[in-house]
């Protein structure tokens, strides 16, 4: 699956995308549509577009699809904007055909799962359409809704962002709660993680101010968090980092702060309100 000229793997199995999409239509207990059940007679045909009311970017095809055909294993679909693409009010992001009951008992688990999806995606390609020309990455954070961790980072690779680290294992970010635990120690703390964890893991270092981003800088850090630093005092971050580490800019990023922010000459900017205050994208399914 492709979009704006990105591959863009959908983070699901099979098996794993036919679970989730299955649960969520029993939670809606969408066999037993009482409403439709009882004025929609079950030979009744019907086709519907799933249509975009506001501009954004696509997200969550595969899992509408699986609603869709799990209500109606016989349902014919179209697929008129992938993942990753941009929509326009009344454009069309996929169409359906079958019965008329599958569909209205698929429609709102399939339209909770990409108003969702589409959101963060719309709002990460606003903060990556912001900062464009400099050269800041806009990344995400860990402030996910549980159990959806994958999916929401996959719609902000589908709306053009970048992933940070995908868990507790995959990265060490040594915080100001880890450094209060070693009296404030950042040589200490980056030692002590070279010595436990795996080779070659990366180690980043939070920094709220200019002296610990040189302590982190001396100790061997691979990249320093420069958290709700002023854009002042990033820039002489940034001059003093030199390309001896990643900087990362954090902490109260706004859509109205993040390209001076950018400008800064930081390397990467982490948003957490790409997933933890996204704005559902407006669709709707009309029928023909």
């Amino acid at each position: 699956m492709s979009g704006a000229g990105r591959e863009l793997r959908f983070p699901l199995t099979a098996s794993a995308l036919q679970a989730l999409v299955r649960e969520a239509l029993r939670e809606d207990h969408a066999e037993n549509d009482v409403t439709t059940l009882a004025t929609v007679h079950a030979s009744r045909r019907a086709g519907a577009r799933l249509v975009a009311r506001e501009t954004g970017v696509i997200a969550g095809v595969p899992l509408a699809l699986a609603a869709f055909r799990l209500a109606d294993p016989e349902v014919q679909v179209r697929v008129d904007a992938e993942d990753g693409m941009a929509v326009q009010p009344g454009d069309t992001v996929l169409h359906v055909a079958g019965r008329a009951r599958g569909i209205l008992a698929a429609e709102r688990t399939a339209l909770n799962f990409m108003q969702r999806l589409s959101g963060v995606a719309s709002l990460t390609h606003r903060y990556v359409a912001t900062v464009q020309g400099t050269r800041a990455a806009i990344l995400d954070t860990r402030k996910t809704t549980p159990g959806w961790r994958a999916l929401e980072k996959y719609a902000v690779r589908c709306g053009g962002g970048t992933n940070h680290r995908m868990d507790l294992a995959s990265a060490v970010l040594i915080k100001d709660n880890h450094l209060a635990a070693v009296d404030g120690d950042i040589g200490a703390a980056v030692r002590r993680v070279r010595e436990c964890a795996a080779s070659g893991i990366p180690v980043q270092v939070e920094c709220d101010t200019i002296d610990q981003l040189r302590a982190a800088i001396a100790a061997g850090a691979d990249s320093v968090l420069l958290d709700n630093m002023s854009v002042e005092q990033m820039r002489e971050a940034v001059a003093i980092a030199a390309g001896q580490v990643v900087t990362e800019a954090s902490g109260g990023v706004r859509l109205d702060t993040v390209r001076a922010i950018a400008e800064s000459g930081v390397d990467r900017i982490s948003v957490g309100a790409l997933t933890h205050s996204a704005p559902a994208l407006n669709l709707a399914l009309d029928f023909d």
